[in-house]
């Protein structure tokens, strides 16, 4: 459906757009098609009529911004009322999510590692640079059609846009915002693992639902290639604690005589991505220098408790993890008491 929506609103743009060489599309242009595209996105969708949630997605947004090489655009960030998992960039800075990626990504560092990627195509203008390539390429059949009477003639640069807009992005651009996705999440403070564990979750939807064309990450190629390419990238930090996946599933985060144990998947987060999230999150704390223990705490909701270090978020847990004590809030408080030992063991080495 997005795609369908650009392809009409670019076909319109496009008309009125000077046609000379690549680079023909300034800024201004930029930001008028994106602009058009955004109202007929919202007007499809609608926004979500949440304001706690659409105020945390703006913050998000806007916090990578701050680190991004392209400060020249008015950046904007919303949540579209679909229950798709999925999100988009438009030229001039327009970046949607959908209520369905939300859901399935409900940290703040996941939605980091989404907006981040979708910022790196904005940053490099992906979208944009592809179009010109193409106009310069069609320009020449539009003019020769036009000098021999083909009728058709007037209506090539829509077609145009809409070949580019159907194709996608290349390999290249993929790989190019995701390592514009992973530089700034890394340079705002989300863990370094935030990219790396979108990937992967989007690949598994992907895959349960039998279609290589979901999700955000859909249409983007090689995304095992692209998976290990980051989390190369990721180990080239020598970030501690250590993360150990096993055979079954399970996952251990290790820091020298510390360890903890994921043995469950919840929704979409096996015990791999609980893991590195976790190890990533408290890399971050060590980051700060030497921990102080006290500081960890855990916060009750229905259905999970959340333990964090300050405003650092180390882990969630679920009913499902706790086998042994009486209430997920008791069971909470035992995952900060263990994470007050794994801060005394850091300190010992400091």
């Amino acid at each position: 459906m997005k795609k369908i929506l650009l392809i009409l609103l670019l076909i319109c743009s496009f008309v009125q757009l000077p046609i000379a060489h690549a680079g023909m599309i300034g800024k201004q242009e930029e930001i008028n098609m994106g602009k058009e595209v955004a109202g007929k996105l919202e007007a499809q969708y609608g926004v979500v009529h949440d304001d706690d949630l659409q105020e945390r997605v703006e913050r998000i947004g806007q916090s990578l911004v701050k680190q991004c090489s392209r400060q020249d655009l008015p950046y904007t960030f919303k949540v579209l009322n679909t229950s798709d998992v999925n999100a988009l960039s438009l030229p001039g800075g327009f970046v949607y999510v959908f209520k369905g990626l939300v859901d399935f990504m409900p940290s703040d560092d996941e939605l980091a590692g989404v907006l981040g990627h979708e910022i790196g195509h904005i940053v490099k203008r992906h979208s944009v640079h592809q179009i010109e390539k193409q106009l310069a390429l069609s320009l020449l059949t539009i003019l020769v059609g036009a000098a021999s009477g083909d009728p058709g003639a007037g209506i090539m640069l829509a077609t145009t846009a809409s070949q580019v807009l159907m194709a996608g992005y290349s390999r290249a651009d993929e790989r190019e915002a995701d390592e514009q996705g992973f530089l700034l999440t890394n340079k705002a403070g989300y863990n370094p693992y935030s990219i790396y564990v979108t990937m992967c979750k989007l690949n598994d939807l992907s895959k349960e639902q039998g279609n290589p064309g979901y999700g955000v990450f859909s249409s983007h190629p090689e995304p095992e290639v692209r998976m290990a390419k980051t989390l190369k990238a990721i180990e080239a930090m020598h970030i501690t604690p250590l993360v150990a996946i096993e055979k079954d599933g399970s996952a251990t985060v290790n820091e020298g005589n510390w360890r903890y144990e994921f043995l469950k998947t919840v929704g979409s987060d096996k015990p791999e991505y609980r893991a590195r999230l976790m190890a990533g999150a408290l890399y971050l704390v060590k980051k700060q220098g030497v921990v102080d223990e006290t500081r960890f705490i855990s916060i009750d909701s229905d259905s999970y408790t959340d333990v964090y270090y300050d405003d650092i978020h180390i882990v969630r847990v679920y009913a499902a993890d706790n086998s042994s004590l009486p209430t997920l809030s008791d069971y909470g408080g035992d995952v900060a008491a263990k994470l007050q030992i794994w801060a005394r063991e850091v300190n010992g080495k400091q």
